[in-house]
């Protein structure tokens, strides 16, 4: 702690220096940090599941595969047949979302394929409640 005196001028009375000590407000922060860190329990990032044990049996018969091929100019075939249109397309899926056991859909788009074209099959796929759809080739796109 210190006084500021000034070494001449009329009054007889000297400055008082006016600035606040922050250093015991500081103190104090510091061991409001110190008593957080301590209580704060120690976080343990371990997610619990239950995984099982061994392997699933394969299924009993193999899945339908419908594949969708999406050429560069904008042509899808069903199974290498050609689509004509998207009503056509969106029965066909219809049907395959109806049936008991989906079929699972890979759909293959051409690397120059517009990405419109893919969309909207996409789009049409889930609309008509396909739920197994995947796509197939991508390693084309990686380099």
């Amino acid at each position: 702690m210190g006084m500021n005196v000034s070494s001449g001028g009329s009054s007889s009375e000297p400055e008082v220096m006016a600035d606040i000590n922050t250093t015991p407000l500081i103190d104090v922060m510091l061991v409001l940090l110190i008593m957080l860190i301590i209580t704060i329990p120690i976080q343990m990032h371990a997610v619990k599941m239950n995984l099982p044990v061994g392997n699933p049996p394969p299924p009993a018969t193999p899945p339908q595969v419908v594949q969708i091929d999406i050429d560069f100019d904008g042509t899808i075939t069903w199974n290498g047949t050609a689509v004509p249109d998207q009503a056509t397309l969106e029965h066909k899926l219809h049907d395959a979302a109806t049936q008991p056991v989906q079929p699972e859909i890979h759909l293959f788009p051409n690397k120059l394929a517009p990405y419109k074209v893919v969309a909207e099959v996409m789009a049409a796929a889930e609309r008509e409640g396909e739920t197994q759809i995947g796509l197939v080739g991508n390693e084309q796109y990686m380099q």
